[in-house]
């Protein structure tokens, strides 16, 4: 390590914590090109999933979450990053240019990087246990210093709706021949490096819960309420992909925070897939005032629940390579 950038092997580092980031089916859509004193996030569009995601909007989400997961890292490790977001125009999958200052690192940017390996998608639904809403204030200012806008989704007859919302984007995909092949192919028995293992989806009628191909992880408590977990949902002013890049990051900020307070998570997308589910979503939580992009459950798990496995990374040999 110099005292101008890093060393080889603190990037490497820094790389197999940002690969850990959440992605859409886990299809870790991002490659990263690595130079002498630079760090280049490029979205891999090849990966992309034409029924469940047309518009690429989730894979930049995707990507958002990994360039924030890279940026804790390296702060982690006394590396502050300078990000140029989208410094090409003539390359539309060069998303982000990382450049480096030496920090110091604080406690708190150290357990937010340690929170990148605890982190799992927990698909079960939490229990009733109330969340302090001082948690809540933290997980949106969290989000909010990312570059997009996180609100609470109330309960009530906004809720009610909400998972209204989820049932009509999960029955128009249940009749989507082609929705289905993609989300066979990228879960269940055909998980392996990447994609949603068996394991990790849950079984259970839980309408804001996806419903995954050949899920066997059964829920951890009984459903003795309605409501479980609080919901913040994640939205821009804008819908062009700075946004939805934006957006990703204060996704990022927003689950990290939550695992370091021990909270369980859950990113939720399925009815801001359909533009239909979208524009009620819109409407009713944001009075159209702007674009959601992403909801995330938060709350306690069981305490007899199993922890969530780990989902599988494809070897960081394919996902990062030296700069041209």
């Amino acid at each position: 390590m110099s005292n101008r950038h890093p060393d080889s092997d603190t990037v490497r580092a820094a790389l197999a914590l940002a690969v850990r980031a959440p992605s859409v089916h886990n299809t870790q859509p991002w490659q990263w090109r690595v130079g002498d004193r630079t760090v280049h996030l490029y979205v891999d569009d090849e990966r992309g999933l034409p029924h469940t995601d047309p518009d690429h909007r989730e894979l930049l989400l995707s990507c958002g979450a990994a360039l924030h997961h890279f940026r804790v890292a390296a702060r982690s490790f006394g590396w502050n990053t300078v990000v140029h977001r989208f410094p090409n125009p003539d390359d539309p999958k060069h998303l982000a240019a990382v450049e480096f200052v030496p920090v110091t690192p604080t406690a708190d940017v150290v357990a937010m990087a340690r929170a990148i390996d605890e982190r799992r998608t927990d698909r079960r639904q939490p229990t009733s246990w109330e969340v302090p809403e001082a948690f809540v204030t933290t997980l949106v200012a969290a989000g909010v210093a990312e570059g997009a806008m996180v609100s609470e989704i109330p309960g009530g007859g906004t809720r009610i709706r909400l998972v209204e919302a989820f049932r009509a984007a999960s029955a128009e995909h249940r009749t989507d021949d082609g929705y289905q092949s993609e989300l066979a192919r990228w879960s269940g028995r055909h998980a392996d490096i990447e994609g949603v293992p068996a394991r990790n989806a849950v079984l259970a009628d839980d309408p804001l819960t996806r419903e995954f191909h050949g899920s066997t992880l059964t829920e951890g408590i009984l459903r003795d309420l309605d409501v479980h977990g609080r919901l913040l949902l994640v939205h821009t002013g804008s819908d062009d992909e700075m946004s939805r890049l934006r957006a990703g990051e204060a996704t990022s900020a927003v689950l990290l925070s939550a695992t370091v307070f021990g909270l369980a998570t859950c990113p939720l997308t399925e009815p801001l897939e359909l533009p239909g589910t979208r524009a009620l979503v819109r409407t009713d939580v944001l009075s159209d005032s702007g674009f959601p992009q992403l909801i995330v459950r938060v709350g306690w798990a069981a305490t007899s629940a199993a922890r969530v496995p780990a989902t599988p990374r494809r070897p960081l040999e394919d996902m990062v390579r030296p700069l041209e």
